[in-house]
């Protein structure tokens, strides 16, 4: 077993670079399928999920290798349309892969993905819209066995939701498909516009992302390309979070600032004084922290999910009642009941978390149930009061490269322990 020991409180201080996207690197590694030459993803984070990822290219036939902090992915030799059910289980974006695949073999073969259970997160929307793109797909018993008659074909294709995974999908498939594919109520977030940059640098015509209407216009080829992966804006926010958690001071490099406005205002709510410039940023938290009237998880440009449980942890020592209503996921409370261990008084009610905040946590026992759950456990126990046990890690380990080392560099008393 392995566990995270931290020894707290400490106020973090110093500066730290915050590594790439999880959720830029994985539809990027697909994307790669799609190209006729060498790809170089730098700014490449060291996590589980992109090992998964690389693992997935390596059945399907790509070469993939390590140059320090940069991911070389060669699709020139790909030879296999299907990725084995037990890849599959270990991430949930391991769907992203669907469009890329049929695109490339004009066959697919995997099951449904696996992943964070985080609660419904159905894959309708990615299958309504590859069917509209000339798509067949069966289902079978959990597997997906999807063809093609000929090069999918672009579409007009309206999102019920604005999905960043459905999107992401659309592109991948609708980059080399015959006509353009339009989609509306599009996912909006810098992942996408991080996707479509690097589609643009392969010779794709991809316009308007960051809106809410993109536009694919299909070309002949892709040719691989150099592209350096963008910050990634939830790591960034959970050290914000540790920041406010232990009355810390920290400088952030290495970030895109405007990808953090929509958590900004709810560090200023609980009292931090936060300085931006060109590509970094400095909060420095008070020695008690206020309160937050209200968090609402909303698709980019609202507040994201990902960032709502590691900011709940520090609205758990702050002064008064901030409220969380998740709007995203049906399960993302899941870490509630071991921030009580901490001491935390928490109340959830469907979807509404209502927070009245304490003087202080102590320390416990602590397992995580999903990747940030647990970074929120870990940033509850660095604000605690003696020993905390976080175990679950490897959910951290997902999207977090080297969580303990990062912290320590910040003054947090953490370490990895293996039993």
């Amino acid at each position: 077993m392995v566990k995270l020991l931290i020894h707290g409180p400490n106020r973090l201080a110093g500066e730290l670079n915050v590594h790439g996207a999880k959720n830029s690197t994985l539809p990027l590694m697909a994307a790669a399928l799609l190209c006729r030459s060498e790809c170089v993803l730098h700014n490449c984070p060291h996590l589980s999920d992109v090992d998964v990822s690389a693992r997935i290219l390596r059945h399907l036939g790509c070469a993939v290798t390590w140059q320090g902090g940069s991911l070389v992915i060669d699709p020139r030799c790909v030879t296999q349309c299907d990725i084995p059910d037990g890849l599959m289980r270990e991430m949930r974006s391991s769907i992203v892969f669907l469009g890329a695949i049929l695109s490339r073999a004009g066959r697919a073969v995997l099951s449904f993905p696996g992943g964070c259970e985080l609660g419904p997160r159905p894959i309708d929307l990615h299958l309504q819209a590859l069917r509209k793109m000339g798509a067949k797909i069966v289902e079978d018993y959990g597997c997906l066995s999807c063809s093609t008659e000929g090069p999918l074909h672009g579409a007009a294709i309206g999102l019920s939701f604005p999905s960043v995974g459905a999107t992401e999908n659309i592109m991948l498939a609708g980059v080399l498909a015959e006509g353009t594919t339009v989609i509306t109520n599009a996912a909006r977030e810098p992942e996408i516009c991080d996707l479509a940059d690097f589609l643009n640098r392969c010779g794709a015509k991809v316009s308007g992302a960051g809106g809410s209407t993109l536009v694919i216009e299909g070309v002949k080829r892709l040719y691989g390309c150099e592209h350096r992966v963008i910050p990634d804006r939830i790591a960034a926010a959970t050290f914000m979070s540790a920041a406010a958690a232990t009355g810390g001071c920290i400088r952030l490099n290495q970030i895109v600032p405007a990808h953090l406005e929509p958590v900004l205002p709810s560090f200023e709510e609980l009292g931090c004084c936060i300085e931006m410039e060109e590509s970094s940023l400095r909060i420095s938290a008070p020695a008690r922290l206020g309160r937050i009237k209200s968090v609402r998880t909303m698709p980019y440009p609202g507040f994201p999910t990902d960032a709502q449980a590691p900011l709940m942890a520090a609205a758990c020592v702050g002064s008064g009642t901030s409220i969380f209503v998740e709007n995203i996921f049906e399960s993302r409370y899941k870490h509630v009941g071991e921030l009580l261990r901490l001491g935390a008084n928490i109340k959830v009610e469907g979807r509404v978390a209502v927070v009245e905040g304490v003087p202080r946590l102590s320390g416990a026992p602590v397992e995580a149930a999903d990747l940030r759950g647990g970074a929120a456990l870990v940033v509850a126990g660095l604000a605690a009061r003696g020993a905390t046990e976080v175990t679950g890690v490897r959910y951290m380990d997902r999207g977090y490269e080297n969580l303990e080392r990062s912290l320590s560099l910040l003054g947090a008393d953490i370490r990895r322990e293996y039993e």
